[in-house]
């Protein structure tokens, strides 16, 4: 760890703290970040071996928060993409999809607000030289209260039993209602300092609520500055007439761009929306976590444009369609939450992010935001071009209102990665790492083994890879042990393997092994294509939404 401890003196801190220059709740503190960077350190250790995620040029000892996705990692990547770009465009006759460049001309930039207001407020720990975003920090702080609520909920439940009603607890109990003051009115000096850049103002509520690093435990903290997070370029052949290009820090903006081309070339009418997936690119000052924040990342962006006045409506709909999405992978409801902004970006009018609970907490994975008519109203003003839309029954022609839903690719990645990523301990006393990504996402659907490597054995079980070389995702093993083969095939996340075994060659049929039960089934090979397909499909899952 960079604050000096390392995995090893772990149980002599435990047994010694004071030793160590630890007290009181720094010890329970400095046990917690270890053991959540041991539990991050497994998930980064299997996406390596495994052939998920790679370290970007790792021979040259990487490149911070840049990563590459290895064969397996790709395969899990591209059926979440399959499955967000068929339940958004394929789902539904209003919306289509486009692939906008990522360089774009400057003035988007300006006229979108990222040349003036995509800043984050940085500060700095001195005893560390861990640095944070101030309103993270705060946000962190203001969750800590929250928590005290649910515990004060938790405690009035129990006491009190089926008789227990929620809303009237909170809105009686003198405990919760003070720490209900303290939230608001931390909340509304935080929105007021962002709303008015007050960076002082920031630093000083940060000083006055005592808040810490998590790492030195100390608040000697630097004053707060904002850094822009945009990387810029050149294009042109010298350096006298190049011009300045930014790198796209979203993917909305080339739909916005394209609204006009898409609409009139889609033959669409309000409401209808676009869709994207895309790189996009920010210099970010605190990259952490793994591939949760990276300096460039993928996208899966929504545009939705509406008649004005009925962005209210719309982003009820796409909040409650967005969270049914995640639901239906199966995942866990409780890894779920929504975030309710009360600092609004500056084109929004409303906003909330569906938050996953990773091992460092539960962090934005997707945001559903009311742009109102703030992005086509400003490039319409930069640009000199008209974008509106006729509307054919009213013969008057209005400014859309856009409702966003966007989600990044590289955190669904990392949301499906932690939750599945299991330990199990076994009834002989073994244990296996089994990663139980839901069927459709899984990057290899069937493994076939031959149950020893036989010439026979060999030859039927290449028979069934080029059986189902076009219809599933598979890999063909005859090396090792049938067990150890079984092990490596729960670890990648591989719902089926099928064993190949003298009997095969006499009746046709093959042993089917089911990766989370662990349970075998004897099946004919006509029938294995159906029984497999039905349920690994995607299709039987985008059914339900």
């Amino acid at each position: 760890m960079k604050n000096g401890f390392n995995m090893v003196n772990l149980i002599e801190i435990q047994r010694f703290p004071v030793f160590f220059g630890l007290k009181g709740k720094y010890i329970h503190l400095f046990l917690h970040l270890m053991n959540q960077e041991n539990q991050f350190k497994k998930v980064i250790a299997h996406a390596k071996e495994y052939g998920f995620v790679f370290l970007s040029s790792e021979i040259y000892d990487g490149l911070s928060a840049v990563y590459d996705y290895g064969p397996n990692g790709v395969h899990l990547k591209n059926n979440i993409k399959d499955y967000w770009w068929k339940a958004m465009v394929q789902g539904y006759d209003q919306i289509v999809g486009i692939d906008s460049a990522i360089f774009m001309h400057p003035t988007t930039w300006k006229a979108s607000g990222h040349v003036d207001s995509f800043n984050d407020p940085m500060i700095d720990n001195r005893d560390s030289k861990k640095r944070y975003r101030a309103d993270e920090l705060i946000e962190n702080h203001l969750n800590k209260i929250r928590s005290k609520i649910e515990k004060e909920v938790l405690k009035a439940r129990k006491r009190i039993g089926e008789q227990f009603d929620r809303d009237t607890f909170l809105s009686t109990n003198q405990r919760v209602g003070g720490h209900q003051k303290k939230i608001d009115s931390i909340s509304h000096r935080l929105t007021s300092c962002l709303k008015r850049s007050d960076l002082v103002g920031l630093k000083n509520l940060i000083e006055e609520l005592a808040i810490t690093c998590q790492v030195s435990g100390t608040n000697n903290w630097t004053d707060v500055k904002q850094f822009n997070l945009m990387f810029e370029t050149k294009l042109g052949a010298d350096k006298q007439s190049a011009s300045d290009l930014y790198l796209r820090p979203e993917t909305a903006q080339g739909i916005f761009l394209n609204y006009l081309n898409v609409q009139k070339s889609a033959r669409k009418k309000i409401p209808f929306g676009i869709a994207q997936i895309g790189k996009a690119f920010r210099n970010e000052i605190v990259a952490r976590q793994f591939i949760f924040r990276m300096r460039e990342f993928e996208q899966m962006e929504m545009q939705y444009f509406i008649e004005p006045k009925t962005q209210k409506h719309w982003f009820s709909y796409w909040k409650e369609a967005r969270l049914k999405w995640h639901l239906a992978l199966g995942l866990g409801d409780d890894y779920y939450r929504f975030h309710e902004h009360e600092n609004l970006a500056h084109y929004a009018d409303a906003a909330t992010d569906i938050e996953f609970n990773y091992p460092f907490g539960f962090k934005e994975l997707e945001g559903i935001h009311s742009r109102t008519g703030f992005d086509l109203t400003n490039h319409q003003k930069y640009s000199g071009k008209k974008i509106t839309y006729f509307d054919p029954h009213t013969k008057q022609s209005y400014t859309p209102y856009v409702l966003e839903t966007s989600i990044g690719l590289d955190r669904m990645f990392l949301a499906v990665y932690t939750s599945s990523l299991k330990e199990q301990k076994l009834s002989d006393g073994s244990t296996r790492i089994v990663f139980e990504l839901p069927p459709c996402l899984a990057p290899v659907k069937l493994a076939i083994l031959p149950l020893v490597n036989n010439e026979e054995l060999v030859h039927f079980g290449n028979h069934l890879v080029e059986k189902f070389k076009w219809d599933l995702s598979h890999v063909f093993d005859a090396k090792d042990t049938i067990g150890k083969r079984y092990r490596r095939q729960d670890a990648i996340g591989t719902p089926f393997c099928i064993t190949v075994d003298f009997d095969s060659l006499k009746d046709n049929s093959v042993t089917i092994r089911n990766r989370d039960t662990m349970d075998q089934e004897r099946i004919h090979v006509e029938h294995l294509k159906q029984v497999i397909t039905s349920k690994v499909d995607m299709n039987s899952l985008l059914k339900t939404l």
